[in-house]
């Protein structure tokens, strides 16, 4: 029989529809169940691709006994954190708070107001390293909540408080010049001068530090800021992290040599990659970043393009039930696929041994030289790829996320302009079109996700709106079409209206949105931007294309509510720095006009994409209708498309060609 997560929405929960577990949606019914029963709620929340999901989901959520006792002493309740943010990371605080660490599959136990009284992650079905199995855990949870519920209360009391006081971020004294320089100079003292990165293992992409990282090296010419940026960008795309056959990076590297990754692909991961990338190819000789990314903006046309036209939010770890087999090699293998001579080629070129750096003596793919023969590199990739395509695929979480894919039109769009491939445009306006005829409603609020072309139940966040504004604005500069500019304008609006704090900053969740234990307000910009970093980026561009102060008056207050922790913890400040770069250098604008029919105002267009100032924000139109303040009284000259290139505001005299425009 099949619970009540039958009906949902959600891949990750309905992979928990056949089991045992009497599962419930997040919602009033469940915590009226628990109070009605008078039984606590235990709370799991996780997300499709997530490895150890899967193994607690086979060890304890499948097995009968153990969901026989969770359905007689709890209500259980299962959540996705990538449909639900806002619950995620409320209760993800709590988890840290109460155990010093947090991640997925995260635990938590609550009272029937909704206040966590425990809180862990992945229990084995049998006690392990120090581990108690989840059985004994629930042992001890019915213990107390039936011996010792005022120590229940007192603790979920605790927690509570503790949630509230976080609430309010501190304000900087310090300038933003200040800000950007002390942050690179703590880069510099963490950096991993032998194998890029930051710190030590795991280590995870750091895109939005490295963006940061090139913006503040085309801004001031730091030879550190981009001799760390590169060396990191080249580690990882030579690293097993990316996949050297089709393209695309993996979640994280367990090792600090970017070796041997956790292998789930994540969309945002793979759009904040692709951009960064592009920004690099702008800024280096070397083929590499441009290599890496037309092969990473491959792999989200090919693997993640949904029928809808959006893009699906998640490639699985597994497949036949184990972590990473679909993309590991052995020496035999190779040989099997190649032949004995290009095999050992193949196992040289890749770094496969034949001890293997995984399991079962098993290989990841690295690329620790550039080959020699880039003929025969390519048909080798080629080979192995078809080989490859016979095992069983990964799952796909179809999922379809506003943030998320408002990152990869970005990506797409300025990858079009970058590479003048038009391919990347048309992708990227029909993700556009999805989440404005699927997820925006007429009263312009933003549904979060969508699947098979439906919007689901969750209230967009405020890194949708915000994600999705950008997305909408660089579809603008690079189309001249106004309604990608009005839609965004309607977006920021929403922000404004329905997310202010009151102190500078923006919540995470609307003024009308279901009330939780605490109204979540991130700063940190973790494995995607922070809803305030990117509505701040935003606020930037919108100042840039309008010439509106209100809205520089808002992303500098924004910004210096963001200053502390970007001081502080940079590598957990990566977008705020890097929105911050884009403040100092004006930001840079860049107004085209000329007719619509006239190649030589796209030819501009695409020159401006390819400029390497911070943040520049681009504009084109015609002359007789100027859509944002920035194309006023531009004209052509000589009856030729122009280019202004301008510092808030203060232009240079106009140019006719993409060469004297670079």
């Amino acid at each position: 029989m099949t619970n009540r997560l039958a009906n949902a929405t959600s891949p990750y929960l309905l992979q928990h529809k056949d089991n045992p577990v009497d599962w419930f949606e997040w919602g009033d019914e469940a915590f009226a169940e628990a109070e009605a029963r008078d039984v606590p709620v235990l709370l799991s929340v996780g997300y499709a691709a997530c490895h150890w999901c899967h193994v607690m989901a086979h060890e304890s959520f499948e097995h009968q006994p153990t969901a026989d006792y969770l359905n007689e002493h709890f209500v259980a309740v299962k959540v996705d954190r990538e449909e639900r943010p806002d619950i995620d990371a409320v209760y993800l605080e709590a988890t840290q708070a109460m155990t010093g660490h947090a991640g997925w599959p995260m635990t938590c136990v609550l009272t029937h107001d909704r206040a966590p009284f425990f809180a862990g992650t992945y229990f084995p079905r049998e006690p392990q390293r120090g581990m108690p199995s989840f059985r004994q855990v629930l042992l001890a949870l019915v213990d107390a909540w039936k011996g010792r519920r005022e120590e229940v209360s007192r603790i979920s009391d605790d927690i509570v408080r503790h949630l509230g006081s976080a609430q309010r971020l501190p304000g900087s004294s310090s300038a933003a010049t200040e800000v950007a320089a002390a942050a690179v100079e703590q880069l510099t003292r963490e950096f991993d001068g032998r194998r890029g990165g930051f710190g030590t293992a795991p280590k995870f992409p750091p895109a939005m530090v490295c963006e940061f990282l090139l913006r503040r090296a085309a801004r001031v010419a730091d030879e550190r800021a981009m001799q760390m940026a590169g060396q990191t960008l080249e580690a990882m795309a030579r690293g097993g992290i990316y996949d050297q056959l089709a393209g695309g990076f993996a979640r994280y590297s367990v090792d600090d040599r970017w070796d041997v990754p956790h292998f789930e692909k994540m969309l945002y991961d793979n759009a904040l990659l692709l951009r960064v990338y592009l920004h690099w190819a702008r800024q280096s000789e070397d083929e590499l970043p441009r290599r890496v990314a037309r092969e990473t903006a491959g792999f989200l046309l090919a693997e993640l393009l949904t029928a809808e036209g959006g893009f699906a939010s998640a490639l699985d770890a597994d497949s036949d039930g184990e972590e990473g087999v679909y993309y590991v090699w052995t020496a035999d293998q190779l040989t099997e696929v190649l032949g004995r001579d290009d095999g050992e080629t193949a196992a040289r070129l890749f770094g496969v041994r034949v001890e293997g750096n995984f399991e079962g003596r098993a290989s990841t793919l690295r690329l620790d030289s550039d080959p020699g023969d880039a003929v025969l590199h390519t048909d080798l990739v080629r080979r192995l790829l078809a080989a490859r395509n016979t095992r069983t695929r990964p799952a796909r979480d179809d999922k379809i996320v506003a943030a998320w894919n408002g990152l990869a039109i970005t990506a797409l769009a300025e990858a079009s302009m970058i590479f003048g491939d038009r391919t990347y445009l048309e992708a990227a306006e029909a993700a556009a079109g999805l989440i404005i005829d699927v997820h925006l409603s007429e009263s312009g609020r933003l549904g979060r996700v969508s699947r098979d072309g439906l919007v689901g139940a969750p209230d967009g966040v405020l890194e949708d709106y915000a994600c999705m504004a950008e997305a909408l604005l660089t579809l603008f500069g690079v189309t001249g079409e106004p309604s990608w500019f009005e839609r965004a304008r309607g977006l920021v609006d929403q922000i404004r209206r329905r997310f202010p704090s009151g102190d500078g900053g923006f919540f995470d969740t609307a003024a009308d949105a279901e009330v939780l234990v605490k109204r979540p307000r991130d700063p940190t910009d973790n494995a995607t931007p922070s809803g305030q970093s990117m509505t701040a980026g935003v606020l930037v561009a919108m100042a840039a294309l309008t010439g509106d102060d209100d809205y520089r008056r808002d992303a500098e207050a924004l910004l210096g509510t963001l200053s502390p922790l970007a001081e502080q913890a940079p590598r957990f400040a990566g977008h705020t720095l890097a929105v911050t770069e884009a403040l100092l250098d004006g930001p840079r604008q860049v107004a085209v006009v000329g007719a619509e029919a006239d190649p030589g105002r796209m030819d501009l267009v695409k020159a401006a994409y390819r400029l390497p100032h911070p943040g520049v924000v681009v504009a084109q139109g015609s002359p007789e209708n100027p859509t944002v303040a920035l194309l006023a009284d531009r004209g052509l000259v000589d009856g030729s498309s122009a280019a202004y290139l301008c510092h808030d505001f203060v232009c240079d005299l106009p140019v006719t060609s993409p060469g004297e425009l670079s």
